[in-house]
């Protein structure tokens, strides 16, 4: 009796669920994934008390050097010449979403006359919640 030499079975990965696995993947980290609008780096004032701000809140960063950046919240910040720009821009806001809340992130050696302006801008545009941003822990449950 003859046997016949037994034929060694190749060695697979199974690669059924990987498309299936990647594509559960590219969700999870399209769902995750933070777009940081303001990338003005300043050094923020430090304060007792910080309440957490909204999300989607437009932005307004003032840099050591006076360079005032503007965003909506939604898309990356850019820069503006003067304060009438930032005036125009928080109209702009207001009059799409009359309740939009304003972030003002501001360098903690910017001038307060710089500020102010700033703040008289966004009074002026009828902004009704604006947040000063600060360096400190945000308290939960506040504001």
């Amino acid at each position: 009796m003859r046997l016949k030499a037994r034929q060694k079975p190749n060695a697979v990965v199974p690669t059924a669920s990987m498309a299936d696995i990647v594509f559960l993947l590219i969700i999870f980290f399209v769902l995750t994934f933070n777009v940081d609008v303001d990338k003005a780096q300043v050094m923020l004032p430090k304060t007792g008390l910080r309440f957490e701000v909204p999300k989607k809140s437009a932005v307004i960063s003032v840099t050591e050097a006076g360079q005032i950046r503007v965003s909506s919240g939604e898309e990356t910040s850019t820069t503006v010449s003067g304060y009438e720009d930032v005036l125009a821009f928080a109209a702009e806001q207001v009059a799409r979403d009359a309740e939009k809340a304003f972030i003002l992130k501001a360098d903690a050696r910017v001038p307060y006359q710089t500020i102010d302006r700033i703040l008289d801008s966004l009074k002026q545009a009828r902004a009704s919640t604006i947040y000063l941003l600060s360096d400190q822990e945000t308290v939960e449950g506040a504001g």
